[in-house]
């Protein structure tokens, strides 16, 4: 295959006043994308001589912040990188802003509500605010979900690729816990698409039973989102008919956290331009 042929005149992705800062930007380049990337795609994307960016990789893996699959010499993110992405989200300068719209967000429903992300093959808890009522289930912030049966996991894995979301489960087994499970894929694949489609998913006593979740995708830059907000409750008091009466509330959560985000970024982006 010819090398691709950089336009000089075209931004790099990689930028920064140092190396440190320079190979920052290549780890947000590739956290970036759905899939693997390749050297060729990388040289072709950032302009930077395919001898610099095997050197960086080459480092990234030895140090478990990106994952090379050798038979195919493809990167991704590795577990080193993935575990401080996740630090940073649960000590985020923002969290108290989050914190608080989740504590309205508690109020106005009387639900325990969860900001949630992705993390490998479970559903993280970023963040929680528990309800006040005597009866509720309590999973603090970094607990884990299995991914098959959470309602944030539906819509999390409808934002990956099909290919990297078929490679997910394969190693993630479709695990049992109560008898509305579900644990066959084409069944599950068919709840992520409906999930997607509809804007909204259900755990309706997936994973504990007598436990029922609603969860909605924070809206994310460029349609892609990494992080839902959710609501769960006692079958007692939530029920799979409670959609028209929860979800309102939900969303206008999550637009709040997208604001919180996109403030945050733009102050980012505005320090830059005061150091560059």
């Amino acid at each position: 295959m010819a090398d691709a042929v950089w336009d000089k005149d075209r931004e790099s992705p990689i930028t920064g006043s140092s190396p440190v800062l320079r190979m920052f930007s290549l780890l947000e380049l590739i956290a970036s994308k759905d899939n693997f990337v390749s050297l060729q795609m990388l040289a072709s994307e950032t302009g930077l001589p395919k001898p610099t960016l095997h050197r960086m990789l080459t480092n990234f893996v030895a140090e478990g912040m990106l994952v090379r699959q050798t038979d195919k010499r493809l990167y991704g993110t590795g577990p080193r990188l993935r575990a401080f992405a996740e630090t940073l989200l649960m000590n985020a300068t923002q969290h108290g802003a989050r914190h608080n719209v989740l504590r309205s967000l508690v109020q106005e429903i009387g639900e325990t509500c969860n900001i949630t992300t992705l993390s490998g093959d479970e559903v993280l808890y970023l963040d929680r605010v528990e309800t006040q009522e005597p009866l509720r289930f309590h999973l603090g912030p970094g607990s884990r979900v299995p991914i098959h049966c959470s309602a944030s996991g539906k819509l999390l894995l409808g934002q990956l690729a099909i290919t990297t979301r078929r490679k997910l489960l394969t190693h993630a087994p479709l695990e049992r816990f109560t008898d509305s499970t579900i644990t066959d894929f084409d069944e599950l694949e068919n709840e992520v698409t409906l999930s997607v489609k509809r804007g909204w998913a259900i755990d309706n006593e997936e994973f504990i039973h007598g436990l029922v979740c609603f969860a909605v995708l924070v809206p994310g830059p460029k349609g892609r989102s990494s992080q839902c907000v959710a609501i769960q409750g006692p079958s007692l008091r939530i029920s799979a008919s409670d959609p028209d009466r929860i979800l309102p509330a939900l969303r206008r959560a999550a637009e709040a956290l997208r604001d919180i985000e996109l403030e945050s970024r733009e102050a980012s982006y505005r320090g830059r331009r005061v150091t560059a």
